[in-house]
């Protein structure tokens, strides 16, 4: 699928409902899963991503259903039964892979975790010490510290210190898998976990299930084993980061957006994506379901650490190409991890298109050129085609190669912009 896009000529003026949370989903069909009796999960992201893990759960044994306006999940009481030893294979899942790594633990045969070429090349030892140190025996099908692994052992529990900088995932996989352990499980984080505020969703999720984490220490999270999770009704929040491409769009082409279904205090990092803008020059309000964005003037650029949004990297690097002077972001040298290289991404695309790149450690420095038209290649990562959506409505004349990619967060992302009079479908 290839989309290209015009230059918006005039303002717009637009009420978007943000999908999902991506990331509530996949801890909520895990949680579901793992809970002590039947849960109906509400308004969950159905996309790419999501749906693997909830067929990798299938796979692990657990009944699951699908109904009008969510799915049913026949929670294990931990207790996950495949009845043989099982591969699975998680695509470019990310988020999947890390979070069954440990969960593949309370299975009652040997678990093999795959996934695509560029799941391969993402590195995955850190959490796999953990696992080991805690009762697992995970073993590498292919290049150490890499997947496939092939995960099989016991949840006993005890203390493990992950790395300072390693990814909030390899937390949130062992936090989520250790209500169900041996013995309580304690994980000691260093001070600064890349994208820590993904932590605040985990244990918020775990709370809403029936599961409190003792965070009362800064860097050390304790689970007690005293307890399954609850099973319940959930109902899952909007997702800020999907919303993020709207509230640029405004941000590019002036007007005004309003994105519903965004809860208001949120544990959600990406909450503080409007903020940015309004320091760049557009007008936010929040309210209790909704932001409302408004732009009238030119954009300036700004300095912004990152560390704790950063899946809306990409969009504020879209929207920095329009500023009227340089934006400098920092705390990113993670991203060069996820589904593609994301700091090589912004730096090819944003460069293509005229204007000015230096990519550099964790840093970013973007400055506005002399912005031209062409050709976008996502490279199967779908925030790069999103925020390559942005460019093309501020630019004009932008082609976007394999635009079908956004299925894997945001499965309706260019029927709202088709249905916004933004693209045209063509």
């Amino acid at each position: 699928m290839i989309v290209h896009l015009e230059k918006r000529q005039d303002p717009v003026d637009l009420v978007i409902q943000a999908p999902p949370s991506k990331s509530y989903t996949h801890r909520a069909f895990i949680a579901a899963a793992l809970a002590d009796g039947e849960s109906f999960i509400e308004d969950p992201l159905i996309a790419e991503d999501t749906l693997l893990t909830l067929q990798a759960l299938r796979t692990l044994g657990v009944k699951v259903e699908e109904e009008e306006g969510g799915i049913r999940i026949h929670g294990t009481r931990g207790a996950l039964r495949p009845g043989r030893p099982v591969t699975i294979d998680l695509k470019n899942s990310g988020t999947s892979m890390r979070l069954l790594a440990s969960v593949s633990l309370l299975a009652d045969h040997p678990v093999i975790l795959t996934g695509s070429p560029r799941m391969c090349e993402r590195p995955i030892g850190d959490l796999v010490e953990a696992i080991n140190r805690i009762g697992g025996t995970v073993r590498y099908l292919g290049r150490p510290g890499y997947p496939p692994i092939e995960v099989s052992g016991r949840l006993l529990g005890g203390q493990v210190r992950l790395p300072s900088g390693v990814s909030s995932q390899f937390v949130t996989s062992l936090l989520m898998t250790a209500p169900y352990a041996a013995e309580p499980i304690e994980v000691r984080t260093g001070e600064n976990p890349v994208s820590a505020s993904y932590l605040g969703i985990t244990t918020d999720l775990m709370r809403n299930f029936g599961i409190n984490v003792d965070e009362s220490k800064p860097g050390l999270f304790r689970v007690p084993n005293t307890s399954a999770y609850l099973s319940r009704r959930y109902s899952v929040e909007g997702d800020y980061s999907s919303a993020s491409y709207f509230f640029g769009i405004g941000a590019i082409c002036g007007g005004e957006v309003t994105v519903t279904n965004l809860k208001k205090g949120s544990p959600q990092g990406d909450r503080g994506f409007p903020a940015i803008l309004e320091m760049m020059g557009c007008r936010v309000q929040s309210g209790e379901t909704s932001v409302h964005l408004r732009m009238e003037g030119p954009l300036s650029g700004t300095d912004i650490n990152m560390s704790s949004m950063p899946d809306t990297v990409q969009t504020l690097s879209a929207v920095a190409a329009f500023a009227d002077s340089p934006t400098e972001i920092t705390g990113v040298g993670h991203l060069r991890h996820k589904e593609s290289d994301r700091i090589e991404a912004i730096r090819r695309v944003l460069t293509a298109l005229g204007a000015e790149v230096v990519a550099s450690g964790d840093a970013i420095r973007i400055t506005s050129g002399r912005l031209h038209g062409g050709v976008i290649d996502p490279e199967n990562d779908h925030r790069t085609a999103m925020s390559g959506a942005l460019l093309g409505l501020g630019i004009g004349d932008v082609s976007i190669l394999d635009a079908g990619c956004v299925a894997k967060s945001y499965p309706a992302f260019w029927d709202l912009l088709m249905e916004a009079g933004l693209w045209n479908g063509m």
